[in-house]
């Protein structure tokens, strides 16, 4: 009995020995420690951001449809104006937010992002802009591919509602 404990003893010792003795090399884990940027994260860090289409400025796109020029006077048609809102109130309210992003993009300040004739082009002809016009396409994915209605609005109601958009 006292030559099996003499035994155990001596093997506890070797492996005490035997493990403790050397360093291990640690594994690389999880770490809160921030990295130096790699040159991949360096490469992405100096490409510039994507900005949205619906943040997107191109005044010089008239879109696709009927509208190739629209003229708008340095003064808003207040009459007009409150027309457009009547229109807009009844045929738009169910998609757009003048103040927020919705279903559709907001209407707010649109006249300093797109061309009058754009606008009215999309309002009066939706179907053809989502297929042939590049920017109404990227709009339309940005906004969960949600189509914009065609409300079949005249051309007198759709101007209306440009000067209600020059309103906001």
């Amino acid at each position: 009995m006292k030559s099996t404990l003499k035994l155990l003893t001596l093997i506890l010792a070797l492996m005490v020995f035997n493990c403790g003795g050397k360093e291990e090399k640690k594994k690389e884990g999880f770490s809160y420690q921030q990295k130096a940027p790699t040159e991949q994260t360096q490469k992405k860090e100096a490409a510039p951001e994507k900005v949205p289409a619906s943040k997107r400025v191109d005044l010089s796109n008239k879109g696709v449809g009927p509208i190739t020029s629209v003229a708008l006077d340095s003064n808003i048609d207040q009459a007009m104006a409150d027309k457009g809102a009547d229109v807009f109130k009844k045929m738009c309210t169910a998609c757009h937010r003048t103040e927020k992003k919705f279903i559709g993009p907001s209407p707010k300040d649109i006249l300093d992002r797109r061309s009058p004739e754009w606008v009215m082009n999309m309002i009066l002809n939706p179907e053809e802009m989502v297929q042939k016009d590049p920017l109404a396409k990227e709009l339309l994915i940005e906004f969960n591919g949600s189509p914009m209605a065609n409300q079949n609005l005249t051309e007198e109601e759709a101007r209306a509602v440009l000067e209600y958009f020059r309103t906001l």
